[in-house]
């Protein structure tokens, strides 16, 4: 609220500083008073484009302070905070307005908010919501307000004021006009009393207010809100997650919500499941209820399954939102929510499952047979864990793989220029189709999400839930974990890689280089191996390795294990020549970084170290131990010849990479013998997809 005192031709802060010293400031405040200048410009071009505004408020200060000195001998102090007169200046073309900012500071500050957080809507913004969806009109007829998703409160303590005739600053112990000497403070104090006896009676016909949220320190801050709002006991707050929200025993009225929407809280696809949860509640139990929800994506409100009776557009801050309304219930509703959900109609009654979509059905069958066919030559080869389902259909990008009695369901992230709404009804096609053709439990259905890795996601956790199963393949026992992790533990792609090298161990010292979970030194120890050793730089999986081993009986300290970046242990075994893989500064910091700590048997046999090496790099690879970034199309070459080198004369290399558009440097060729063996290495349970790796056979 700005009162404009004078207006003057826009200029440099030195004239700023002549037209702010013939305004009479001893008529607004006191000589020992306190002021603030804030400067703002709209001019863009000419000579006050690069105004430094901070230097004409200090020009604008100086002139108020001169004028003062010069009359009283006196001056006003300077206070940004709470000033007892607040300057603006405000500069246009053709223009310049000096007035006194009667508010002090912004309106929206209704004075009970200290807790707001991780991304709060500003008071104002929530009270403009509450006035689109008509929340007045609801509380006058005795309808609740309910916010699920409530954080700090915002909505629930500005619809609560709003219906309690509660003025929106009445809680505001500052004003601009405050300290000005042209205050009349009788008037004010009438204003405060009559919106004080408003208030009281307001508030004795509040209508219900409930809120919930499944974040404790939430709740917490709402409750601490609310309290200074005069509210306390007023309104409803618990923590409670949204799968179990009902609505409560009052009169139906309006569910308003602001639920996260990937700008600045949460993950996107992390987000979906919250909003299909939010619609399928609203649609089950909220029949007669006005719904509204406030987002700032469009795409996760189309997992709602609702069809917006009306659709407002708001900014917040400068994120474009919209505001969607619904009436729930209705015949749009229903038929929105039939379309959005193949799983299960939602009413407020169990219904029966309607039946598969067209598409879903030929999802199915598809499944049915090929589980039919490849479960009698899994049992023939004594293997538990299979691909079953790669793609076959395009409208469904996942794959299948059977683990025992688990179903591993990994769905590759469709681009962005599918519907998205389309592609989650797809997932819930597989997730509702897989348990009932498999013969598996639904809890035992696992379902991910992949998609290309950046940076160090490549190494991030999905879960900590460290529950691990075992699965038996060519006779051999593997810990899988199906949970924690992208990949599993165990490459199913690689089975025929692994019995290649059991054939080839025997009597023979074995390298495994990127060795992941060690299932590769497995097969070599079952074929009897002179020596294993075992390379990787994550304690992690060599934890993983030492303990595949020991649930087969390979404890010996034959079958060594050492934690390295495995380009950094190539080069040192290489510039060795017969001083061994790890110079002893480098098994000094394998121990310092807290690795397993068992030598690699044949360490100091000299040139010629291993009969048989297996190398399966990461395509890309940056993690934060790394030195440098391993790219395999670019860094093959050089990891191949130090491979060669360590080889003994009669020894074997078997290099595979899963990188789809991998070219081989055609040099090697020339330079070695190199066998392309993808074919007999890729297993009838991905033969649909004959691409999954490349595999060489590469010696002297």
């Amino acid at each position: 609220l700005l009162l404009r005192l004078q207006s003057f031709p826009p200029g440099p802060p030195d004239e700023l500083y002549g037209a702010a010293r013939q305004v009479p400031w001893e008529d607004h405040v006191r000589p020992d008073g306190s002021i603030a200048v804030e400067v703002t410009s709209a001019i863009t071009q000419g000579p006050l484009e690069d105004l430094n505004t901070h230097y004409a408020e200090q020009r604008v200060k100086d002139a108020i302070v001169d004028r003062f000195r010069e009359r009283t001998r006196h001056r006003p102090n300077v206070d940004l905070s709470r000033p007892d007169i607040r300057i603006n200046v405000h500069l246009a073309p053709g223009e310049a307005a000096l007035s006194l900012d009667l508010a002090g500071q912004a309106l929206h500050k209704r004075g009970y908010r200290l807790e707001g957080g991780e991304a709060p809507l500003k008071e104002n913004l929530a009270a403009a919501i509450l006035m689109r969806c008509r929340w007045p009109a609801i509380a006058r007829r005795g309808g609740t307000l309910m916010d699920p998703l409530c954080g700090s409160g915002t909505l629930l303590i500005e619809g609560a004021l709003m219906a309690g005739d509660v003025a929106p600053g009445l809680f505001r112990d500052y004003y601009g006009f405050l300290g000005w000497l042209g205050f009349e403070s009788a008037p004010w104090r009438d204003l405060l009393r009559e919106a004080t006896a408003r208030r009281d009676e307001g508030l004795a016909h509040l209508p219900p207010v409930y809120g919930f949220d499944a974040d404790r320190r939430a709740v917490g801050a709402a409750r601490a809100n609310a309290r200074r709002a005069g509210l306390a006991g007023r309104i409803i707050l618990e923590q409670r997650d949204l799968s179990a929200l009902t609505p409560p025993a009052t009169e139906p009225g309006l569910v308003m919500t602001n639920p996260p929407y990937g700008k600045r809280l949460g993950d996107l696809d992390n987000l979906v499941p919250l909003y299909e949860m939010l619609g399928e509640r609203l649609r089950r139990s909220f029949s007669g209820w006005e719904a509204a929800v406030f987002t700032g994506n469009p795409q996760l409100s189309a997992h709602l399954g609702l069809r917006a009776r009306r659709v407002n557009v708001f900014y917040n801050g400068p994120i474009l939102c919209k505001l969607l309304v619904f009436d729930i219930g209705t015949r749009a509703t229903e038929e929105a929510a039939r379309r959005a959900s193949p799983l299960r109609a939602a009413s407020a009654t169990p219904a029966a499952e309607p039946p598969l979509s067209a598409a879903a059905e030929m999802f199915a069958n598809r499944l049915r047979k090929n589980a039919r066919h490849l479960r009698r030559w899994a049992e023939r080869e004594g293997i538990t864990c299979y691909r079953v389902y790669d793609t076959d259909l395009p409208e469904y990008a996942v794959a299948v793989d059977i683990y025992g009695e688990w179903a591993h369901i990994q769905e590759y992230a469709p681009p962005t220029t599918v519907d998205p709404v389309k592609a989650r009804r797809r997932v819930r096609d597989v997730v509702s189709v897989v348990p009932e053709v498999l013969q598996i439990a639904p809890e035992r259905v696992v379902l991910k999400v992949r998609r290309p890795q950046r940076g160090r996601e490549q190494y991030q956790r999905f879960r900590n839930e460290g529950h691990f199963i075992e699965a038996t393949e060519g006779g051999l026992r593997f810990l899988v974990n199906l949970t924690d992790y992208l990949d599993t533990g165990l490459f199913l792609d690689h089975r025929p890689t692994r019995q290649l090298i059991r054939q080839m161990a025997e009597g023979r010292r074995f390298l495994n280089l990127f060795a992941y979970t060690g299932s590769a030194t497995v097969y070599a120890a079952a074929g009897g191996a002179l020596s294993t050793t075992t390379v990787d730089l994550s304690p992690t999986y060599l934890d993983w390795a030492r303990r595949n081993l020991d649930l087969n009986g390979f404890s010996g300290p034959e079958h060594g294990l050492v934690r390295a970046e495995c380009t950094e242990w190539l080069r040192e075994a290489v510039r060795g020549n017969g001083t061994g893989p790890r110079s002893a500064a480098a098994r000094e910091r394998g121990r310092a970084a807290g690795g397993p700590r068992r030598a690699a048997v044949g360490s100091q046999t000299g040139p010629g170290l291993y009969d048989l090496i297996f190398m399966d790099p990461p395509t890309f690879s940056n993690s934060r131990s790394m030195q440098a970034v391993l790219d395999i199309q670019r860094d093959h070459s050089q990891l191949i010849r130090d491979c060669i080198a360590l080889l003994a004369p009669e020894g074997t290399l078997l290099f595979s990479t899963n990188f789809r558009r991998f070219k081989l440097d055609l040099q090697l060729v020339a330079d070695f013998n190199v066998v392309d063996i993808t074919r007999q290495t890729v297993p009838p349970d991905f033969a649909r997809n004959p691409h999954i790796h490349r595999c060489y056979r590469i010696t002297r």
